[in-house]
């Protein structure tokens, strides 16, 4: 593959990754930073100029610096994250599964993305 294909398809992929992070705004169970933090590995190896606007934007950029940086989050992301995740999931599971199973493992995969979210450092904001 050629140097020029991979920084073309890194950059389609980062923005591919922006679009489902926009999209997991809105939409319940689709995480919106795991698809940034995507999006700004795939810049950071294609487009210096896209790596930089996601990591200078006003929103969301502080947070992918200090997760990349491995500083952490702060407890402000931490708790927004946590409560948000646990509400959007508690609701679609009990509206919308009606498999016990998939109840259970959808809740199961929340505790273990709490258990990780809780772990990271906390950054004094």
């Amino acid at each position: 593959m050629t140097a020029s294909l991979k920084r073309h398809l890194l950059v389609a992929g980062g923005m591919f990754f922006v679009g489902l992070g926009i999209l997991g705004l809105v939409l319940p169970l689709l995480p919106t930073f795991p698809f940034l933090l995507l999006a700004a590995g795939c810049f950071a190896k294609s487009s210096p100029r896209f790596h930089s606007w996601l990591l200078n934007n006003r929103y969301v950029g502080r947070h992918i610096r200090d997760y990349g940086e491995r500083r952490g989050l702060s407890l402000r992301a931490k708790i927004f994250a946590i409560s948000l995740m646990w509400i959007v999931t508690g609701y679609s599971a009990i509206v919308a599964l009606d498999n016990l199973h998939l109840r259970v493992f959808l809740f199961l995969l929340v505790a273990a993305v709490t258990v990780h979210i809780a772990k990271l450092s906390t950054v004094s904001r």
